[in-house]
């Protein structure tokens, strides 16, 4: 049992994990609560929590806190579990009751379950020990707070089917799942990706696990994901229809719903006719609602306020569960306070808002209905054109997915996949007549034996049934593992601050500088290298007035000011107009191979800086061979020299151990070895990438956070032409 003024000891929950069961398995929404709280009356609260940290407003009204109906969402994923359950415990006094842990293996390009955290691998693999430690963690905290918390990860990618086991055998409690997914947006050849999703979504179905699927990428990904309304419902529509088909109750379906615009659009007008056109299709599934993260900049103000406008949607149009995004989203720093505040942006709004139905109803007649048909009228005549078209596959095959047109309108830029493409092709193989399976939550025919009552008894039980029969394997990494990280960091008496792990002595400090933008970020990263901060980052800057001063963030605290002329003021990046670039590209034809690199699955980025829907380097002329991610780096220099490429384009956007570094060293060293270096540019992007840093490991440039296509096409252009 936990006790409230005394920190979760991880190392006891990281103990005996081999003899670990958990103890339910399920989705838990929330009840009904109290009509009255102090002194107000509310109609739409659940029932309240055991302990929890109210909102700091509550001081002022006897320390109360209202939960609201709407299951609560909050995403961690430091990449280090054992932070992570710590703040879990945080978010659930808090009121979150969903904790998603994102960027898992389910989704990335493994073959098969995994075990240990590797080094150098995009994104946060989740093994049997982090989802069994996970669990545990919150079987204590629920007892704590007083209120069962759903655990969440994603069962996708080709090891979809592998991870969906261990989550029902562990006691994962939801799960992002949709075919669609793997095939738009990580080329997963069509038809294992819905082999695998009926596999998937069977094993859930029998865990009682709670799907949310996954249209509202094509937010993320179109160039206009306000014009892709139609398309995204039919998506929902697809994923939907075929989960109830593979045996998954309505109940436990949730659509994942999120507002298409943000301000400065008309959001609203926009936003909202989607979201009631949703509601009034798929009133007999869930909807879980998110806040919109295309839009988010560095500004934690800006990602607030989109925020409340987005719950402001779900409160006019009900959310079963209202997904929360860290504001600070759009800096890529997922600091475990600003999922707090926003949690507590969700509860505040949802709680602020109580019985505002009862004072104003949507409008029956004008904009709001008509608008609510013709988007649905839209999606159902995209669908009939689908099934016309000869179904979802050949439509896909055809482009008709993620463009930047309202349905019919197409630019002939959506998504195409191959039929007879893609990973995992020709991996599906007709079960023989006599198939006979011996295990529990099987999908398609099954030959069972008359004399057994369950498939199972063949092999007296299987891991589904019999938890001791499963084989834990503990982390196999000798140097990257949880019991190194945390001797590196064991208690000491000290008190060290920190924003994402322990003890990683990270500050964030807010500054006004009454200079330009280019001198006040100088200026902000000279102040805190004075603070004896290392890797001094800027996280968010907003000029208040060209002339008048900036205000910027930072990592770090200062009391004292720094002379103006000691500053050396970076030059703003320059880049050349449009017509200049097309103009010389068409006289010079310029070739390039990109790839995001070593083990790394992240795209986006890279697909924004070379994608012509994006704005990216082939809207002026540009020819580009995009390689895809996990790239090995040998592969895309082999791949320059055979298409007579002048420029190599890398990526490498989520870093380990200085992986980034190594991988760019290695990117040039590797050209010098094959004699080509010096016929070919090379440039390097991401995240954790500098101009100084590349140029310091062998590359010509690099780009970081803020660069465009435009940026990376006027370097090319001017090397080019000898003038850089």
């Amino acid at each position: 049992m936990l006790e409230e003024n005394k920190k979760l000891d991880v190392e006891n929950i990281l103990s005996d994990l081999e003899h670990y069961t958990p103890k339910r398995r399920g989705w838990h929404w929330r009840e009904k609560g109290p009509d009255k709280m102090g002194e107000f009356d509310y109609k739409e609260i659940s029932a309240p929590l055991k302990k929890s940290r109210p909102l700091p407003a509550a001081r002022s009204f006897n320390g109360i806190d209202p939960q609201p109906i709407p299951v609560i969402t909050t995403e961690i994923a430091s990449g280090r579990f054992e932070d992570d359950i710590r703040r879990m415990r945080m978010a659930a006094w808090h009121g979150a009751d969903h904790i998603m842990v994102i960027r898992t293996a389910g989704q990335s390009h493994y073959d098969g379950l995994i075990e240990g955290t590797p080094e150098g691998i995009g994104g946060v693999p989740i093994t049997r020990k982090q989802v069994r430690a996970s669990r545990k963690a919150l079987d204590l905290i629920e007892e704590e707070v007083g209120r069962e918390i759903n655990f969440h990860s994603y069962v996708s990618g080709v090891a979809g089917p592998d991870i969906a086991v261990m989550f029902a055998e562990e006691g994962v409690n939801g799960a992002h799942q949709d075919p669609q997914y793997n095939v738009l947006y990580r080329n997963i050849n069509m038809i294992r990706s819905f082999v695998d999703a009926a596999v998937a979504k069977r094993i859930m179905t029998w865990a009682d696990m709670l799907q949310i699927d996954g249209a509202h990428n094509a937010n993320a990904t179109a160039m206009k994901g306000y014009k892709v309304m139609p398309e995204l419902m039919v998506q929902h529509a697809i994923n939907c229809k075929f989960s109830e088909l593979v045996g998954m109750k309505k109940s436990n379906i949730a659509l994942s719903t999120v507002p298409p615009t943000s301000a400065p659009a008309p959001c609203m007008k926009i936003d909202l006719p989607y979201a009631v056109a949703l509601r009034q299709l798929f009133r007999e599934y869930r909807m879980r609602a998110q806040m919109n993260t295309k839009y988010i900049e560095s500004c934690t103000r800006e990602a607030t306020v989109g925020h409340a406008l987005n719950l402001m949607i779900s409160k006019l149009t009900s959310a079963d569960i209202q997904s929360t995004i860290t504001p600070d989203e759009g800096r890529n720093v997922p600091w475990h306070y600003n999922n707090i505040h926003a949690i507590n942006t969700a509860k505040q709004a949802f709680v602020g808002m109580d019985g505002l139905m009862d004072m104003v109803e949507l409008k029956k007649e004008g904009y709001l209905p008509e608008k609510v048909r013709e988007l649905q009228e839209r999606a159902v005549l995209f669908l009939e054109e689908i099934i016309e078209n000869g179904g979802y596959f050949k439509s896909v095959q055809d482009g008709f997915f993620v463009d930047s047109g309202e349905y019919p309108e197409r630019n002939s830029d959506g998504i195409a996949r191959k039929i007879d493409g893609g990973i995992g092709v020709g991996t599906v193989f007709e079960r023989e007549k006599d198939y006979f399976a011996p295990v529990c939550a099987h999908f398609g025919y099954n030959n069972v034996p008359s004399k057994y009552k369950h498939a199972c008894d063949a092999i007296h039980g299987c891991t589904l049934c019999d938890h001791s029969k499963i084989k834990y394997i503990d982390e196999l990494d000798e140097v990257d593992n949880v019991a190194k990280r945390m001797e590196s960091v064991k208690e000491d008496g000290t008190i060290v601050p920190e924003v994402e792990w322990k003890k990683d002595g990270v500050v964030a400090v807010t500054l006004f500088i009454p200079e330009s933008e280019l001198v006040a970020e100088a200026a902000a990263i000279e102040m805190g290298k004075k603070m004896n901060l290392r890797d001094v980052e800027v996280i968010h800057k907003q000029i208040l007035q060209d002339a008048e001063g900036t205000l910027v963030e930072i990592k770090g605290r200062v009391n004292f000011s720094i002379e103006k002329d000691t500053l050396k003021i970076p030059e703003p990046k320059k880049v050349l107009g449009d017509d200049v670039l097309r103009d010389y590209i068409k006289e010079h034809p310029i070739k390039v191979v990109a790839a995001t690199i070593g083990e790394d699955e992240h795209s986006v980025g890279l697909r924004e800086t070379i994608d012509i829907k994006h704005g990216g380097i082939e809207k002026y002329g540009i020819q580009c061979e995009y390689l895809g991610t996990s790239c090995p780096i040998e592969k895309l220099i082999d791949a320059a020299i055979e298409t007579k490429a002048q420029v190599i384009l890398a990526s490498t956007i989520i870093t380990h151990n200085d992986v980034h570094i190594k991988n760019m060293r290695k990117l040039n060293e590797l050209c010098i070895e094959k004699g080509v270096r010096d016929n070919l540019i090379l440039i390097c992007g991401g995240t954790q990438v500098t101009d100084e840093i590349a140029r310091a490991n062998g590359m010509d440039a690099g780009f970081g956070r803020g660069s465009k296509g435009v940026h990376v096409a006027t370097f090319i252009v001017e090397r080019m032409k000898g003038e850089v």
